[in-house]
């Protein structure tokens, strides 16, 4: 581990390796897990409140197909260019989201989450900060909150833009300034231009493994993810956010057969243009292992800390913690 600030750990959407993602309590449990930030992927209802959910077509993480009473809303749609089928965030009030349950999204690789399912409500940004701030009194210690912008071009085009009202919920919360323990995300650029006019709180732009920015498909821009890593590319990103977060295998690229190659020099290029790196995801089973690490999820943590990475989107917060303290005990000898 060679940077000199402690990695953090963040919650990537709770504690979803033993809870359904965004449930209040998978927000809990990673808190309790030892998680310094949670995150929400945070999408909009019909009447402008955001809530939190992996996408806003919600089929595949709630019970919303067992609601006769809403059979009526299933649609298609086109989101971020990608027909999409079933029912969506936007055609409901937060009154009927209220009505649904939560269940777990990925059931063949996560069986035992399955148990919860129809549990518990789909959370707020609200009552995610608020328990946040309630763990906040309860542990002693600040946990902080690390909101994603979901299809931020399409929520603008159908009239449910996020920006100000994620803002408008942050500074009413006493979220204001540099230091303030929240990171806003997003896949997309200009979204998060437009933020960094709005506010001076920490912003990270996401960098997928391919493809483009959707902003960037819409305007024509013929820049990919790939070139937002070249050097130009972080200057760039430096002008407008204070870190990257990176799917893991820009930083440490695998082989057809999945094999781990050499690092990039990503992390000290970022660093060099004083940008922090995050790095997405790390999660305990084989599917998502390299095929070097398989059985053994704490061996790719150990690697990753030790290219000076700034943090860690884990479904395992306690995994994260644990490695990442026992690294820095052992230099501290």
């Amino acid at each position: 581990m060679t940077n000199a600030k402690i990695p953090i750990v963040i919650a990537h959407r709770g504690a979803s390796g033993y809870r359904p993602e965004h449930t209040l309590a998978a927000y809990e449990l990673a808190i309790n897990l030892g998680a310094d930030y949670i995150e929400p992927d945070l999408v909009s209802t019909k009447d402008g409140v955001l809530i939190a959910r992996h996408e806003n077509e919600i089929s595949q993480t709630t019970d919303v197909a067992s609601h006769g009473e809403f059979a009526h809303l299933q649609t298609a749609k086109i989101v971020d260019g990608e027909v999409k089928t079933g029912w969506f965030t936007e055609d409901f009030t937060i009154t009927e989201i209220k009505t649904l349950r939560a269940k777990e999204r990925i059931p063949q690789l996560r069986s035992a989450n399955i148990k919860y399912d129809g549990v518990w409500e789909i959370p707020t940004l609200q009552e995610i900060i608020d328990l946040a701030k309630n763990q906040n009194s309860a542990l002693g210690r600040n946990i902080g909150i690390y909101p994603e912008t979901k299809h931020p071009t399409y929520f603008q085009s159908i009239g449910l833009p996020l920006e100000d009202t994620l803002i408008g919920n942050l500074e009413a919360n006493g979220y204001q300034g540099a230091n303030a323990p929240v990171f806003i995300q997003s896949f997309e650029v200009s979204n998060l231009q437009y933020l960094a006019k709005k506010t001076d709180l920490p912003l990270v732009q996401l960098i997928n493994l391919t493809g483009k920015p959707y902003d960037f498909i819409v305007s024509d821009e013929t820049l990919a993810y790939a070139d937002l890593t070249a050097k130009s590319g972080l200057e760039e990103i430096a002008k407008y956010a204070q870190a990257i977060g990176i799917h893991k295998d820009i930083l440490v690229p695998r082989d057809s057969t999945g094999k781990l190659q050499s690092p990039t020099t990503l992390v000290h290029d970022a660093h060099a243009v004083g940008l922090e790196v995050h790095v997405w995801t790390f999660r305990n089973e084989d599917y998502f292992l390299p095929l070097d690490f398989q059985g053994n999820p704490q061996k790719e943590y150990e690697l990753f800390f030790n290219l000076g990475i700034d943090g860690v989107f884990s479904d395992f917060a306690d995994h994260a913690v644990a490695v990442r303290d026992r690294i820095i005990h052992t230099a501290e000898k």
